[in-house]
C-alpha cells in the first residue's frame, strides 16, 4: 500500500509540474503574439528559450508571468484580443508612452488579479470599458493624455480599494460623479469635457487644484504652482499650459511631474526648511523644452524606472546636506527611492561624469549603492536605494521622549564595525581614495541595524566654499580645503563618529555647552580626570557586563581621533580592534546565559 501512496504523490508532483509548464508556455506564447502585433524597437526578447521570465520587463513568480513594463518602446497599432486571456495572471500591466490605439482589448478583463495599470500617453479610444469596474484589487490607474470619450463612469465607485487615477488630457464628458466609495490619494481629471460642480468629496482637495474649468489634481502646493507658471511664462516654453497634480507641466508635446518639496525639516542641524522649488522648476522646464537627458544606470542595476517616472513621483525633502537635498521618491509602480540633488557643482561634465563612475563601480555590502545619475547643465541627481530607518543621527539624537527604543551595547557595536567596513573598502579602493564626509547623518540603517555608509565619493565633486560649517565637529585639525582630504581625515571623523555613538552626544554639543571645546577634547579631559563612567551615554551605563568592552572603544576612538595624523590607526586595524571587542563582549555575553541556565538548574 505505502509504495503504491508514494506513486500517487510522484504522479501528482509530475501532473503538476506538466500543468505549470503547459501554464507558462501559453503565457510565453501570448508575449510573443503581442511582439508580433504592436512591435516594439526595444523587445529583444530570446525567443529561443523556453522561459519568458528573463525577458526584459517581464517579472514572473512561481511560473507565471505577474508583471509586464513595457514603457516607451515604441509598441504600435491595436492589441487584438487574445493575448491577455492567456496573462491570466498579471497583477502589473504598464504599456505607458507608446502609440497603441483603438480600445483596451476585450480579454484584458481575464486578468482579475491586476493591482496596477498603466497605459498613459497612448492613442487608445472608445469609452472606458466597463470591465476595468470588475478588477476589485486595482490600486492604480493610469489612462491620461489617450482619446477615451464619454461620461465619466459612476461604477469607478466598485474599485474600493483604488488609491490613484489619473484620467487627464482624454475626452470625457459630463458632470464628475460622487466618487464617495473611494478613498483616493492621487486624482486628475484635468482636460477633459467635463462640466457641473465639484462633488462635496473632491473639494477635501486643495483650491489650488481646480484649474481651467474642473481640473482636480492630487497634494499641491499653490506657492510651487505659482512659481511653476511664473518660471515657465518667462521662459516662453509653456504656450496653453497649466499645471496639475504634483508639479505638473503640462505641454504639447511631453509632461513632466517633478519632485515637490514638502518642507521637512532639516536633519543635520534640526531647524529649517528645505527649499526645492529651483530643482523642480529647472528640470521641470528642461523636460517640457525636450531637452532632459536619460538617467545614467550602474552595472546590473535594475532598469526598473527611467527619468519620466521619476519626475512624476511623489516626494518628500528627506533633508539638506552638505552637499545637497535629499528627497524621498515613490514612483508610480512602487518602488521608493532616495534622490540627492547636488548643489555647487563646479566641475566639467567629462569630470563629473569620470568621478561619478567611479562612485558607481564601489560595491560593497556596507556602502549606500549609487543606482543612477542625471546630469545636465543646470541639475545633477543621484539616485540612492532608500534606507527607511534613516540616520544613525536621527536615531541617536530624534526622539528623547518616552516613546524613544534604547540602543543597545550591541547594536551599537555593531553600527561601529558596519561603518568601519564600509570606510575601510573605500580606502582599499587605492591610497587617494577617501570619503571626505564621515558623520552619523551619513551612516544610514536598515531595518535590522546594519549600517551603511552614504555620500562617499562626493566630496571632489562641489566647491570648497558649500563645505565650510557643515561639518563642524568631524573635521580634523588638519583640513583647510574641504575638497583636500585623506584617509587619515576619514579616520579622525570615524573617531569622533564612535564617540558620538558611546556618549550618545552631537559632535557639537561639546562646542555649544564647554567653551569652544570639541567632543574629542571633551572626552580626553574626563579620561585624565578618571571619570570614565561618566563619559558614557546612560543608555548604555545599564550593561555592566560591557563596561571593559566599552572602554576598549572608547580607547579606539580616542586613537583614532588623535590631532597628528600619524598617530592614528589604518581603518584596517579599527575594523580589527572592533571585531575583537565584539567577540569578546559576545564570548561574556554566553558564559552569563550559561551561568544563568546553570543557576536554574540548581
Amino acid at each position: 500500500m505505502l509504495p503504491q501512496k508514494h506513486t500517487l504523490v510522484a504522479t501528482l508532483a509530475v501532473v503538476l509540474a506538466v500543468a505549470q509548464a503547459v501554464d507558462l508556455a501559453s503565457e510565453r506564447a501570448a508575449l510573443l503574439a503581442l511582439r508580433s502585433a504592436v512591435g516594439g524597437r526595444t523587445l529583444f526578447w530570446n525567443a529561443t528559450r523556453e522561459s519568458p521570465c528573463n525577458w526584459a520587463g517581464v517579472q514572473c513568480e512561481h511560473d507565471h508571468v505577474v508583471e509586464l513594463h513595457l514603457p516607451g518602446v515604441a509598441l504600435s497599432g491595436e492589441i487584438p484580443v487574445g493575448i491577455f486571456g492567456n496573462l491570466t495572471q498579471l497583477r502589473t500591466l504598464s504599456l505607458r508612452f507608446n502609440a497603441l490605439r483603438g480600445s483596451l482589448p476585450s480579454d484584458l478583463a481575464s486578468c482579475v488579479n491586476l493591482r496596477n495599470l498603466y497605459i498613459q500617453r497612448n492613442l487608445l479610444s472608445g469609452q472606458i470599458p466597463p470591465f476595468l469596474f470588475d478588477f476589485a484589487d486595482l490600486v492604480r490607474l493610469n489612462l491620461g493624455f489617450n482619446n477615451f470619450s464619454g461620461p465619466f463612469p459612476t461604477a469607478f465607485n466598485s474599485l474600493t480599494r483604488l488609491k490613484t487615477l489619473f484620467l487627464e488630457n482624454n475626452q470625457l464628458s459630463g458632470p464628475i460623479p460622487d466618487l464617495d466609495k473611494l478613498t483616493l490619494d492621487q486624482f486628475n481629471v484635468s482636460d477633459n469635457l467635463l462640466n457641473g460642480s465639484v462633488p462635496l468629496k473632491l473639494q477635501a482637495f486643495p483650491p489650488d487644484s481646480f484649474l481651467a474649468g474642473i481640473v482636480v489634481g492630487s497634494v499641491v502646493f499653490l506657492l510651487l504652482l505659482v512659481f511653476l507658471f511664473i518660471f515657465l511664462c518667462r521662459n516662453k516654453s509653456a504656450k496653453n499650459t497649466s499645471a496639475v497634480d504634483i508639479a505638473t507641466v503640462k505641454h504639447p508635446e511631453t509632461e513632466s511631474k517633478v519632485l515637490a518639496d514638502k518642507g521637512v525639516a532639516d536633519v543635520e542641524n534640526g531647524a529649517g526648511h528645505a527649499n526645492g522649488n529651483s530643482a523642480v522648476a529647472a528640470v521641470a522646464a528642461e523636460a517640457a523644452e525636450g531637452n532632459a537627458k536619460k538617467l545614467v544606470f550602474f552595472g546590473n542595476a535594475a532598469r526598473a524606472f527611467d527619468l519620466e517616472d521619476l519626475l512624476r513621483a511623489s516626494a518628500e525633502v528627506l533633508g539638506k546636506g552638505t552637499f545637497g537635498t535629499a528627497y524621498k521618491a515613490v514612483l508610480e509602480a512602487g518602488p521608493v527611492v532616495a534622490v540627492k540633488r547636488l548643489k555647487d557643482v563646479t566641475i566639467s561634465e567629462k569630470e563629473f561624469r569620470e568621478k561619478i563612475e567611479a562612485v558607481g563601480a564601489m560595491d560593497h555590502e556596507s556602502l549606500v549603492p549609487l543606482r543612477a545619475y542625471y546630469f545636465s547643465r543646470d541639475e545633477k541627481l543621484l539616485v540612492y536605494d532608500y534606507m527607511s530607518m534613516g540616520s544613525l543621527s536621527a536615531l541617536l539624537h530624534g526622539n528623547k521622549g518616552a516613546g524613544r527604543t534604547p540602543l543597545n551595547w550591541e547594536v551599537r557595536s555593531g553600527i561601529a564595525l558596519g561603518a568601519a567596513r564600509g570606510i575601510e573598502y573605500l580606502h582599499s579602493r587605492g591610497p587617494n581614495v577617501s570619503h571626505g564626509n564621515i558623520k552619523s547623518s551619513n551612516i544610514l540603517l536598515t531595518k535590522s541595524y546594519d549600517a551603511r555608509v552614504s555620500d562617499f565619493g562626493l566630496a571632489h565633486l562641489v566647491s570648497p566654499s558649500s563645505t565650510p560649517n557643515r561639518v563642524a565637529g568631524y573635521r580634523a585639525p588638519e583640513v583647510t580645503d574641504p575638497r583636500k582630504v585623506s584617509q587619515k581625515v576619514d579616520v579622525y571623523s570615524f573617531g569622533v563618529l564612535l564617540l558620538e555613538l558611546l556618549t550618545g552626544k552631537a559632535p557639537t554639543h561639546a562646542l555649544l555647552n564647554e567653551e569652544g571645546v570639541d567632543l574629542p577634547r571633551w572626552v580626553q579631559s574626563v579620561v585624565r580626570e578618571e571619570w570614565t563612567s561618566e563619559v558614557f551615554d546612560l543608555e548604555l551605563l545599564r550593561y555592566q557586563n560591557v563596561e571593559e568592552e566599552m572602554v576598549q572603544l572608547l580607547q579606539l576612538a580616542v586613537d583614532c581621533a588623535a590631532q597628528y595624523p600619524d598617530m592614528r590607526p589604518s581603518m584596517s586595524e579599527v575594523v580589527r580592534r572592533i571585531q575583537e571587542l565584539r567577540r569578546s563582549s559576545l564570548k561574556e555575553e554566553d558564559q552569563d546565559q550559561i551561568q544563568h541556565d546553570n543557576d536554574i538548574q540548581l
